[in-house]
């Protein structure tokens, strides 16, 4: 039998100030990559609750998800493991908060940088996935989904048995 697909789930933040958009720089196995704060959904928490904590940990800065800028499927393979890995992403847009003082970046975070659309553009070869680009374009382009499009079941939130 053979086991079942199962794609990584993942959330990221699309987070625009006076036209400039935040990134983070971060260590990756194919060296040094740009990418929206993003990261994995953890077990127990609803699409909105992980955007928020992946933004918090990856910028210092409070995330209030307040619309959904699409959801996204695709594909990455590492040429130097063969690793094949597709994530489900969904992308967040929302309300920067306050950055906590003192509070240090996740592990593998370089720095937060706030980029112009066309310096994302051309920093295109540098980023972690076409995705990076992409939710950023959905977000100029206007696309907004309602927050109760994704819905999470109580039962996600409740301790296993």
């Amino acid at each position: 039998m053979n086991p079942r697909w199962k794609p990584s789930v993942t959330v990221a933040a699309i987070i625009e100030r006076d036209g400039r958009y935040l990134l983070v720089e971060e260590h990756t196995p194919e060296g040094l990559r740009l990418n929206n704060p993003a990261g994995h959904l953890d077990p127990g928490e609803s699409p909105e609750q992980g955007v928020a904590r992946e933004t918090l940990e990856e910028t210092a800065h409070t995330f209030e998800p307040t619309a959904l800028v699409g959801v996204y499927l695709s594909r990455f393979q590492r040429d130097s493991t063969g690793e094949d890995i597709t994530y489900l992403r969904f992308a967040y847009c929302g309300e920067l908060g306050e950055q906590e003082i003192g509070r240090s970046l996740d592990t593998g975070i370089v720095r937060t940088l706030w980029m112009t659309l066309q310096e994302v553009r051309d920093s295109a070869g540098r980023h972690r996935s076409p995705l990076v680009l992409r939710c950023i374009e959905d977000h100029l382009a206007g696309h907004r989904f309602p927050m109760d499009l994704v819905i999470t079941d109580p039962s996600v939130m409740q301790a296993p048995a």
